[in-house]
């Protein structure tokens, strides 16, 4: 395996993995020759007869492990977006020997006891240093030998279980499609989207996205057809509902066994929220105004349909709501949104606006996938910044939703530039344009404010580079580039008729910001639904088991007062793929969390005269550019001037 591409750095521009030569044989002997390097680094490290410093050990821990990481960083975003069986296994078969290897360095007595006397004075180094501990102790490094063997069962377990849940959805997402023979009966979607839909057999096939209200609930004209969907969305891999309670079990014990009352205790103590009662405190503010709406939309839904509605009715007849009360039709604003065109110039133009970066595609440069394109990006001064690789297309073995990933870390510490990464799941037309929802685009817009975080990451070491936040502040940049969607000088810009080259009417544009608070209520208690879901598995405490998954769910939104039998959360336990495979465990709160200091920020924008270069370097010097390397809120501080408030956010949300 001496040509295996991940035993030395890529040569390719800012080392971009070579896709085009890596196949799926290489992925376990580099893992395995990953862990094996990384953990003779740490050795040597915890074993130096020198007195413990910064650099020989702190630093070198940035060192270590780089083999793994070109490894693992290009294995999970194969894994997450063009899997296939033979990943699927590789994934089963490395999962639970990473976190054993994670156990290993963390749990490394003469390590942890080294990286206690290590003293620094300079604040970056003092940061970083902070962090370590804080990883190390919260890893288990002060537990007993015997507490320690039962903490690596419980996490290998937990990474087993973790990917079995994954996996089991990623095939849902296909074997749980509607299926219709009659093309009837796709009434209310385009003829390019039926198209798309259409197999070698001749039936039609509409996939499952992550969520529980399908697009296609909101076009479908034939009712039983949406009830068929629907049905589908909220029942698919329930084998997961065991999976999920085994998950919360494992959790709950090893929060106890490292001091905690609970796995939300535990996950909120290295955020910004620091406490279970300050996320409560938080939540507890926006049910009541949301659920109050919520009835009022259901009143206006039932008006309109003329019928006592069902859940598989609430998109459809929200649409006809708006038509009716605003004459606003979302179907209208497809013709404008075409995907080229909004990335070149919709995001990119507002980007280049408020930062003065551009980006010149690369076709040279591949990515793993025909639908993946390169886009490298470059600062005002013509200086490279990084790469930009988007993935925009749904398709079999891609997980549903959209995500941004690096595949390189900025850091100084190994003179690197970002790669960052943006996955979206349209549906790809069998010809002619690809055409976007409104909420679509709104999502193109906000992975891209992930992937300027990562591309302006501007520190020294790789432990805090862009993104490496904590995830009640991870979104909130990502949320605050949301704003430039229906900003006129942006969407004047793109937002232009794919046919004839016309501008979006003024009073389309119009209606839509008339009718956007409408549905708020639903959007918000969909949202606080899976929060406080996710919420009442993670508060389970240590001996808590539950027989009945779907009962609990029940009893849990009941104790919550976010039962509505109209509105099931945006996540069901089942398809929750955010807190039981995403890293958001006790952690799906951070949007609205984040969706605080996004509304002050917007505010702030607004006030300061919007899409300025002067108003970019700001965000970008106090905020961006930081990613973890400063106390997340103090960084908010510096770039709002003031403390945040929830008040423009519940103005926002209608829920004032």
């Amino acid at each position: 395996m001496a040509e295996n591409p991940f035993f030395a750095p890529s040569d390719l521009p800012y080392q971009l993995p070579p896709f085009a030569d890596i196949r799926e044989e290489h992925y376990v002997p580099a893992f395995e020759r990953g862990m094996a390097e990384q953990l003779a680094e740490v050795g040597a490290i915890a074993d130096n007869p020198e007195p413990p410093t910064f650099d020989n050990t702190i630093a070198a821990l940035e060192r270590s492990g780089r083999i793994l990481d070109r490894t693992a960083t290009s294995f999970s975003s194969i894994a997450s977006s063009n899997s296939t069986d033979g990943i699927m296994e590789i994934e089963k078969q490395i999962s639970p020997q990473l976190t054993r290897h994670s156990d290993a360095i963390r749990l490394n007595r003469a390590l942890w006891a080294r990286m206690k006397q290590v003293a620094t004075d300079d604040p970056e180094e003092s940061w970083l240093l902070e962090k370590y501990r804080d990883d190390f102790i919260r890893a288990g490094a002060d537990l007993s030998e015997t507490e320690q063997d039962r903490l690596r069962e419980l996490n290998e377990e937990l990474s087993k279980l973790s990917t079995e849940f994954a996996q089991s959805l990623l095939k849902a997402s296909t074997e749980s499609a509607l299926v219709v023979t009659d093309r009837k009966e796709l009434d209310g979607l385009d003829e390019a989207r039926i198209e798309s839909l259409r197999k070698d057999d001749g039936t039609y096939a509409l996939p499952l996205l992550n969520y529980t209200s399908q697009p296609g609930l909101a076009q479908l004209t034939n009712r039983d057809v949406r009830r068929r969907l629907y049905d589908l969305s909220v029942g698919r891999a329930p084998a997961n509902f065991d999976l999920a309670a085994k998950m919360a079990a494992l959790r709950a014990e090893r929060a106890a066994l490292l001091g905690f009352p609970d796995h939300a205790s535990y996950t909120v103590a290295d955020q910004t929220a620091k406490t279970v009662e300050a996320v409560e405190e938080m939540l507890g503010q926006l049910v009541g105004p949301a659920v109050r709406n919520a009835y009022k939309e259901a009143e206006a839904l039932a008006e309109q349909a003329g019928f006592a509605i069902e859940p598989w009715d609430w998109s459809y007849y929200s649409e006809k709501v708006r038509q009716a009360r605003y004459d606003f039709d979302g179907a209208a604003m497809r013709p404008y949104f075409e995907l080229s065109r909004v990335y070149r110039d919709g995001i990119f133009f507002a980007a280049g606006k408020l930062y003065g970066i551009t980006f010149t595609e690369r076709p040279d440069l591949s990515g793993y996938h025909p639908d993946v394109t390169v886009f490298e990006v470059f600062d005002e001064d013509g200086s490279g910044l990084g790469l930009f690789v988007l993935d925009p297309y749904a398709r079999a073995g891609k997980r549903g939703g959209a995500w941004m990933n690096n595949l390189v870390d900025q850091s100084f510490l190994f003179g690197q530039l970002p790669v960052v990464m943006n996955n979206l799941n349209v549906t790809k037309p069998s010809s002619g344009p690809t055409l976007l929802t409104y909420e679509e685009v709104n999502t193109a817009f906000h992975e891209f404010g992930h992937a300027l975080h990562g591309l302006f990451s501007h520190v020294r070491y790789p432990r805090v580079s862009g993104t490496s936040v904590p995830r009640d502040f991870v979104e909130y940049p990502s949320q605050v580039n949301e704003m430039w969607v229906t900003w006129p000088e942006v969407l004047a810009n793109y937002a232009k008729h794919h046919e004839t080259g016309e501008p979006m009417p003024a009073e389309l544009v119009q209606k839509l910001t008339a009718a956007e608070k409408f549905n708020q209520g639903f959007k918000t208690v969909e949202y606080l639904a899976a929060t406080l879901l996710d919420w009442a598995w993670h508060r389970l405490s240590q001996g808590q088991t539950v027989d009945d998954p779907e009962a609990f769910e029940a009893a849990a939104l009941e104790a919550a007062q976010v039962a509505m039998p109209l509105i099931r959360p945006r996540y069901r336990t089942n398809y929750f793929a955010h807190i039981f495979t995403g890293g958001y465990s006790a952690g799906y709160y951070s949007y609205i969390w984040s969706e605080v200091l996004d509304a002050e920020s917007v505010e702030w924008f607004k006030d300061n005269g919007g899409l300025t270069r002067a108003n970019g370097d700001h965000f970008r010097r106090e905020l961006l550019s930081r990613g973890g390397s400063i106390d997340p809120l103090t960084a908010f501080r510096n770039f709002r001037g003031r403390e945040p408030s929830i008040q423009p956010l519940l103005a926002r949300r209608g829920l004032v």
